[in-house]
């Protein structure tokens, strides 16, 4: 009979843990071949360049994997990229100042700053990454590299195709980056020695409030242009890349774990008396 209860109490235990922790995988699928658009950390001679795409999250997650998907000058060896950097926004106006009307609109865009804690960045050992060739010849039919201008002037049709080498970025973090039940914009740089990272875009993941990608500089900083709407006139974009990692259990469902647990330990102690 005792060895019944123990066997019960092990298996509600086991069945509280499942149920409270479940993986988590979101992706936009793969490149569309539609456009590219700049994505690199600030180097000399060169301004930071941001673009950022978004996701929803239903409950607190731990994120521990990331992919992006992009081009790379034609002959750039994968060692060519020497600092991969990421991070996550929440939607204006959370972390923002006031509407400034330097752009057409900051509906659905990402905020002002990003969220300090999330930032994960390889020259700083908190993510490490390595980088697969999916085509060495890939082409985009338009990107946005330089014009990006503020309002009046945000209009250019984008800068024409361009053609690359495509990788895969994929990335650990190698401390999770834990975010709330929220809507998010994820923002992924790479750094090339010679030449740009131009991040690929994707067809829109189905998911209801799904938003477009936003890009800004350092000029237009911090504001943010909408690449389809405002900047080429073509989308509205996704940006292919992926997140996973794992949900954390809520408060509660701890509550239960650790009652059940704590009951379990009880009941193995007295068998042993």
């Amino acid at each position: 009979m005792y060895s019944r209860i123990l066997a019960v109490l092990s298996l509600a235990a086991m069945l509280v843990v499942s149920a409270a922790a479940n993986s988590f995988n979101f992706t936009t699928g793969g490149p569309d071949g539609k456009i590219a658009t700049l994505s690199r950390v600030s180097s000399t001679g060169k301004i930071q360049t941001e673009t950022a795409d978004d996701f929803i999250l239903s409950q607190t997650t731990a994120l521990d994997h990331a992919t992006f998907i992009g081009l790379i000058p034609v002959g750039s060896s994968f060692s060519s990229i020497s600092q991969v950097e990421v991070e996550f926004y929440h939607v204006f106006p959370k972390d923002s100042g006031p509407f400034d009307g330097r752009v057409t609109t900051r509906n659905n865009s990402p905020a002002d700053v990003e969220i300090g804690s999330a930032t994960r960045d390889s020259l700083a050992g908190t993510l490490s990454y390595n980088v697969t060739l999916l085509n060495p010849n890939f082409t985009a039919a338009n990107s946005v590299v330089n014009g990006i201008h503020p309002f009046p002037n945000q209009f250019t049709g984008g800068e024409g195709p361009v053609t690359g080498q495509e990788v895969m970025i994929s990335l650990v973090f190698n401390t999770p980056v834990t975010l709330d039940a929220d809507h998010y914009f994820f923002r992924p740089e790479a750094l090339v020695a010679s030449g740009d990272f131009l991040w690929l875009s994707a067809p829109r993941p189905q998911f209801t409030g799904d938003l477009q990608t936003w890009m800004r500089n350092d000029d237009l900083a911090p504001d943010w242009s909408r690449i389809g709407t405002d900047i080429t006139g073509q989308g509205p974009f996704n940006a292919a890349f992926s997140l996973s990692g794992n949900t954390v259990p809520e408060p509660s469902t701890l509550g239960l774990i650790g009652g059940g647990l704590s009951t379990l330990a009880f009941w193995r102690r007295k068998f042993k008396r």
